[in-house]
């Protein structure tokens, strides 16, 4: 089992678990942001599910059919993820208004404050594991999953801080209230990861910083070439592709330009090193060989070849 699986499948249990857990005490207590916090945390194992399966998916090597391997498939995931979190608001936002229309009133809040405690820092150790095995392995579902656990820390820090209000004051307004910050949350959360997952699904380019890594490397050959352009980028699971045109000195031969394009990939690896690069080799302009700084350093061209050869 790869350690994206392993990852995955703890995520599932933990919110197995903290589901049960917050259930019972929602149930006995009558609080609906207790409640709340258990739909959110079904919502969140249904996520994790889906991850557990996308990231199992997403490993499978190319195929005939899937020539650029099963990346989109965690893109799509994380989508469905948000779309369910959509849904886990609309629920919690219902409850809510009907507890504060009708009226409400918590049992044994200090229950709820130890579960709701309990399950904050569960999650804080989990989401932490999720963030860094997604770092690791540029897994975008496990970063969704691991974005459902840090919302989790914050709604469940914060029932928790609502129900010790509660307790001291005897004011049960809090309960619903609170219920609503913690829809809010989630909805915030859901277009975020919205925005996430469909960017890759669309073939948006790669981030600001991880283009300024790709010239960072080109530039480190620039002796060897004279000019690159049409560069374009894309993401796919956790494999970003890059292709550009490579302008080359003309009296060049292939094995030397060749020879250049691996050095060149190569040194793009060593800051993305999940890249793919497709380079097209194009000879460079003789009409430009007189304010070329590559005349005297790679292709040899005598002095006035270019006044000899206008085109």
């Amino acid at each position: 089992m790869s350690i994206k699986t392993a990852t995955a499948r703890l995520s599932v249990v933990s919110n197995s678990l903290l589901i049960a857990l917050k259930l019972v005490t929602g149930i006995a207590t009558g609080s609906v942001s207790i409640l709340s916090e258990a739909i959110h945390s079904l919502f969140d194992l249904i996520a994790a599910v889906i991850a557990f399966f996308s990231v199992r998916l997403a490993e499978q090597p190319p195929d005939a059919d899937h020539p650029y391997g099963h990346g989109k498939v965690e893109g799509i995931s994380g989508f469905i993820e948000a779309i369910l979190i959509f849904g886990a608001a609309g629920l919690i936002l219902y409850e809510a208004v009907h507890k504060i229309i009708e009226g409400t009133e918590v049992l044994f809040p200090v229950a709820g404050i130890a579960v709701m405690a309990t399950s904050a820092v569960v999650n804080i150790f989990v989401s932490r594991r999720l963030y860094r095995v997604a770092r690791e392995t540029g897994s975008l579902a496990l970063e969704a999953d691991a974005l459902h656990l840090k919302t989790d820390v914050y709604t469940s820090a914060g029932v928790a801080a609502g129900l010790f209000l509660l307790w001291l004051t005897d004011i049960h307004l809090f309960d619903p209230l609170l219920a609503i910050a913690v829809a809010l949350l989630i909805l915030y959360e859901s277009w975020q990861m919205t925005k996430k997952s469909l960017a890759p699904l669309i073939d948006r380019r790669l981030s600001d910083n991880e283009l300024s890594a790709i010239r960072t490397a080109i530039a480190k050959h620039t002796t060897d070439y004279v000019g690159f352009h049409e560069m374009r980028t894309r993401s796919s699971g956790n494999t970003q592709y890059i292709d550009l045109h490579l302008e080359m000195p003309r009296h060049l031969t292939v094995e030397e330009s060749h020879r250049i394009c691996d050095a060149i990939e190569k040194e793009v690896a060593s800051s993305l090193p999940r890249a793919e690069v497709t380079i097209h080799v194009e000879p460079c302009d003789p009409a430009a060989c007189v304010t070329c700084t590559h005349r005297t350093i790679s292709c040899g061209v005598p002095a006035g070849y270019a006044d000899d050869h206008e085109e």
